[in-house]
């Protein structure tokens, strides 16, 4: 383990992280915050500051780097970088317990959107800004926009990047590390601007805009109302933009770099793409039929059933309605949305729809072979025969995915009123959505859980959206043997 470079990078990005708090502290000045929610930003920025100075004044004196040091990098970032964003809410008094501004800050980071606030409306709005200015930061990854700001990672970038963006999804985009990071992050922030500018043409003011805009790209779902997108309910145009924005932010971004090269065969030939549009469809379908019996306004409950199936499968998490009221049928599908998640290289959490698709070919496949045992049989995707190696990976990932599940399940049910709250509450938290049902619904939140409970579940946030190994890595003995 090359401990001097671990330390310099993860304290560089703690002084990125204390740079990232100014534009809250702006909002706070503006909107005319009391003095000691302001000093709470000042606090936080110079604790930031001063430790990550003391972790990166002497640089490292070995350049080895290897994919251990990225995985280490990525997983103590990740934890501390939590720990920083937490110390405004506690410092401020708005959230006393450090455990609880912990969970916030994670689900924040991690996009997630679990919430322990009760009354989110009272919180100042420098705090309010930070809450979900830190679903922008995390949705494409605080340490893929430190690699697109510091260019002298080049040769370390592509381990860092392979451990907090998990998968072949950055590699076709260019050569160099730092110029991928650029253009992801240049797409990112283009997008999310446009967003923004067309909530305003809804008639949103520049806070809600930036508020549900950051939620949005980042597929984190934070609101500033405690009625969630629900404080729209009587603005279609925003409901749709929403919805049509959270499905965008939910696909691959080599996609829109192709797009802007004007490579459209390569879009038209995505399969993980057809597979993401077709299972929203299918999904909005049978919700509609669902509701449609107890249904008034059919217009409406079309809106509502795209809007949830495009916020639950993009694990963003917002709601235009209760849907934890929902038949059994229309919750039991939204918490198979939820496990499934969006497209790799996109915003979103959970298993990812190109992982959950390979795995129903895998069945076929198996099917098949049960019926014509001496036919010579492939799992294809994307064009291309998937070797026995990628298939067992993508298998042992998903065994490894159950096991840790099941293994947070059964303490989160033990203080929890019913197994559905604990079982969409894991589920939530692990695929980064945010509400689950019953208790933790849109219309709940996750502060009735133990302080033991919420520290786990916090972790479940961090362990789903870096994919489950990074944090593994760090309690391996092996992985800190000096090198």
């Amino acid at each position: 383990m090359n401990y001097g470079l671990v330390r310099y990078i993860v304290g560089r990005i703690i002084l990125i992280t204390g740079l990232l708090m100014i534009p809250s502290l702006i909002v706070g000045l503006i909107k005319g915050d009391a003095v000691p929610d302001l000093f709470s930003l000042v606090w936080g920025i110079l604790i930031a500051a001063a430790l990550g100075g003391l972790l990166s004044f002497r640089r490292p004196r070995r350049p080895d780097f290897f994919m251990r040091e990225g995985f280490v990098i990525v997983a103590i970032s990740w934890l501390v970088l939590s720990a920083l964003g937490a110390l405004p809410f506690v410092i401020s008094g708005h959230v006393p317990s450090f455990v609880d501004a912990l969970f916030e800050s994670a689900s924040g980071f991690t996009t997630t959107g679990a919430s322990v606030i009760v009354d989110v409306e009272a919180l100042p709005y420098g705090l309010l800004f930070w809450r979900s200015f830190t679903h922008l930061i995390g949705g494409m990854g605080i340490l893929v926009f430190a690699l697109a700001v510091m260019p002298g990672l080049d040769s370390e970038g592509v381990h860092i990047m392979k451990a907090e963006v998990p998968g072949p999804t950055f590699g076709k985009l260019r050569a160099k590390v730092h110029s991928s990071a650029r253009v992801l992050y240049l797409i990112y922030i283009a997008m999310t601007a446009i967003l923004i500018v067309l909530l305003l043409l809804g008639g949103m003011n520049w806070f809600d805009a930036f508020i549900h805009g950051f939620g949005t790209a980042g597929t984190g779902g934070f609101s500033n109302y405690r009625l969630s997108v629900g404080q729209f309910m009587d603005s279609t145009y925003i409901q749709v933009v929403l919805s049509i924005g959270m499905l965008l932010f939910g696909i691959n971004f080599n996609l829109y770099y192709f797009f802007l090269r004007g490579d459209f065969r390569s879009i038209r030939r995505n399969e993980e793409l057809r597979w993401y549009l077709g299972i929203v469809a299918v999904a909005v379908i049978l919700i509609v039929i669902n509701l449609y019996p107890t249904s008034h306004n059919t217009g409406h409950l079309w809106r509502d059933a795209f809007f949830t199936v495009s916020s639950i499968i993009t694990t963003t998490g917002y709601a235009t309605v209760n849907f934890a009221l929902w038949p059994p049928f229309s919750r039991y599908l939204l918490l198979l949305l939820m496990f499934i998640g969006g497209m790799a290289g996109s915003t979103a959490g959970g298993l990812k729809v190109g992982r959950v698709a390979i795995y129903f070919k895998s069945v076929i496949k198996e099917i098949r072979r049960g019926i014509s045992p001496n036919r010579r049989l492939m799992v294809r995707f994307e064009g291309k025969a998937l070797s026995h190696r990628t298939t067992a990976r993508l298998a042992y990932y998903l065994m490894t995915f159950m096991f840790l599940f099941l293994l947070v399940l059964i303490p989160v049910t033990l203080s929890s009123e019913t197994f559905l709250t604990a079982f969409s509450a894991v589920a939530s938290t692990f695929s980064n959505v945010g509400p689950g049902l019953d208790s933790v619904g849109p219309h709940g939140n996750f502060a009735g859980f133990s302080a033991a409970n919420k520290l786990l579940l916090t972790l479940t946030m961090i362990m789903g959206r870096l994919e489950i190994f990074p944090i593994l890595v760090l309690l391996s003995p092996r992985t800190w043997r000096r090198t």
